[in-house]
């Protein structure tokens, strides 16, 4: 992993870090690991302990995504990657699916289907909000962890602060102690925070709309995320919330798909759950014609704000000159203020 990661830095593609270079052992722990011939399992024969995990958290835009792909491209087993909330839902589906078929216990055939089909399994972004996720997660990991898996995950906090001040989180804790006696628990201390960096003295609202303003922001998009991203849904009481694009914590979404439906705060909550810097695109000029989809425009940009999501838009006019007629005008000047502040070069710090 070390030549791997130097040759990154000699291509120009990467800049040397020591908080990165500090992490490189335990990424070629893992990844020897699983160059290693998979062991025999037999009929009576208890499946071997796996290679010890990894669990690297740290501020955001500090590597860890970039290091969990440096070390999933270099392993050579079966393997899946995952935004933890993209599995979670995907859990949750496969669960329902198995209670259909009436099995008693539904998180048994999830843990079997995915052991046997990958060795190693990747998270990225692991965070506990959900009473429901938090007792899902701590058994299907244990039956993971005893069919013989191995698992790395990034987050942006520890261990002992997941599922922070949750509901009932006694019952929680168990997972946590399983976390610190499976993965190998590496903070990455870096000072850095590339993906404000690589924002850092670019335009982060443009407009007019406008084929230049869509180059611009597609420009964006490809410098964030490598021009990579799939559609992630995200379920939130019975409803689906989709971002068109999404890779490694950056969302690409129109203002129509985030206001033009009926969305309320629950669902910008869980996109602020799953996002760390959100590109909104083709913001119209707003006021009595479309005052529904303007008052969810300034919960959605309150939530980001109180979330510290960093804002990407294109839009029909300044912040404050978006709306400016109808009910709701005067409202709507704390959210022109908000988006011009979300626009500093260290906002979100």
């Amino acid at each position: 992993m070390h030549d791997i990661y130097q040759a990154k830095v000699a291509s120009g593609a990467l800049t040397a870090d020591p908080a990165q270079v500090a992490v490189m052992d335990q990424l070629e722990r893992v990844r020897a690991a699983m160059a290693a011939p998979a062991p025999k399992r037999g009929l009576f024969r208890k499946a071997p302990e796996p290679e010890p995990g990894l669990y690297m958290w740290g501020g955001v835009g500090r590597g860890k995504s970039m290091l969990m792909d440096l070390l999933y491209e270099a392993i050579d087993a079966p393997k899946q990657r995952s935004h933890f909330h993209a599995f979670m839902q995907w859990v949750h589906a496969q669960m329902t699916e198995a209670r259909k078929a009436g099995v008693d216990d539904a998180i048994a055939p999830v843990a079997a289907d995915l052991a046997g089909r990958v060795r190693f399994l990747a998270f990225d972004e692991m965070q506990i909000t959900d009473i429901t996720d938090a007792m899902i997660v701590g058994r299907l990991f244990e039956a993971l962890f005893a069919a013989g898996v191995t698992i790395v995950t990034t987050s942006n906090r520890p261990p002992d602060d997941l599922y922070k001040d949750g509901l009932n989180r006694q019952l929680f804790t168990p997972f946590i102690e399983l976390i610190k006696q499976r993965l190998v628990v590496h903070e990455l201390v870096s000072e850095t925070d590339y993906r404000q960096g690589r924002l850092a003295g670019s335009p982060r609202y443009f407009t007019p709309l406008s084929s230049e303003a869509r180059s611009k922001i597609d420009d964006v998009w490809q410098h964030l995320t490598g021009g990579q991203g799939a559609p992630l849904v995200l379920h939130v009481k019975k409803r689906e919330v989709t971002l068109p694009g999404f890779h490694n914590g950056v969302a690409r979404a129109s203002f129509y798909d985030l206001c033009g439906k009926p969305l309320g705060a629950a669902d910008y909550l869980a996109l602020v759950d799953a996002v760390r810097v959100l590109i909104v695109e083709d913001i119209p000029r707003l006021g009595r014609q479309n005052f529904n989809e303007a008052k969810r425009f300034v919960t959605l940009i309150d939530t980001l704000y109180e979330g510290k999501v960093r804002l990407i838009c294109s839009a029909a006019a300044s912040p404050e000159m978006l709306y400016l007629e109808g009910e709701g005008t005067f409202e709507f000047e704390r959210t022109a203020s908000r988006l011009r502040e979300m626009q500093a070069a260290d906002w979100a710090e």
